[in-house]
């Protein structure tokens, strides 16, 4: 799970991607390992991490993406890989402006909502499968991981005005919110990273909040996104804006 908000933004967004763990261990974990040791020579004492920004604009360690032929190549087998890698997409964005002159009491911070919302909708999609799962997101520092992991805990304990402790507490392993850096090179973490600022986009686009038009390689990504976002019966799920 990756969270996004700059205090100077108008806009929080929280992007889940989920996978079946066995999946992500014996096959995402290797190509994406792969893809880092073909284009960037990555070793695997010292594993790059996949990083959208510095993919974007080519910064170290990503300094061969420069040579065109080879950011071509490195667009073309990412791409590849988003088309057919098995995972599900849910993201949500927040209008951080309209919710503070809606709501003010503490169970609406922004965090929490956004939360509350993308969580039950995992927990539609695990019944659904009849599953249970877990719930891991990339940390963005003190204050900030506090936030998430006390509304996560809110609702573990408390559920929302539409769902009940139980459960939460029946879908989900853990009591506790897993928070984990970067630099562990934790692969459903990095296609986070990867997929949620352009969902964003996507998401602020369709509500004619977006400033700049979208770059070529993220609107790539929106159309295989299209595929991977959670719905039932047709209708998209995965897909929010508060």
């Amino acid at each position: 799970m990756k969270s996004s908000e700059n205090p100077n933004h108008r806009f929080l967004s929280i992007t889940g991607v989920i996978f079946e763990l066995d999946y992500i261990k014996k096959l995402v974990f290797l190509e994406l390992e792969s893809l880092k040791q073909n284009f960037f020579e990555s070793h695997p004492d010292e594993p790059i991490i996949l990083h959208l920004k510095e993919i974007v604009n080519a910064k170290h360690p990503f300094e061969a993406l420069r040579d065109d032929k080879i950011r071509k190549k490195f667009d073309e087998t990412l791409l590849s890989l988003f088309e057919n890698f098995e995972y599900t997409v849910i993201t949500v964005c927040l209008d951080k402006k309209i919710h503070k002159e809606t709501y003010t009491t503490w169970r609406y911070d922004p965090y929490h909502y956004c939360l509350a919302i993308i969580l039950e909708r995992h927990l539609f999609f695990l019944e659904g499968k009849k599953e249970v799962g877990d719930i891991m997101a990339e940390s963005r520092g003190g204050k900030e991981d506090r936030r998430l992991k006390e509304s996560y805990t809110r609702l573990w304990e408390k559920g929302t005005d539409f769902l009940s402790p139980e459960r939460f507490q029946k879908s989900f392993t853990s009591r506790q919110l897993k928070v984990k850096p970067k630099f562990n090179n934790i692969s459903g973490l990095q296609i986070a990273d990867l997929l949620a600022h352009p969902s964003r986009n996507e998401i602020l686009n369709e509500h004619n909040f977006l400033e700049r038009p979208m770059a070529p390689f993220a609107s790539k990504i929106i159309n295989i996104l299209s595929k991977k976002y959670y719905q039932e019966e047709g209708k998209i799920f995965g897909k929010k804006f508060l």
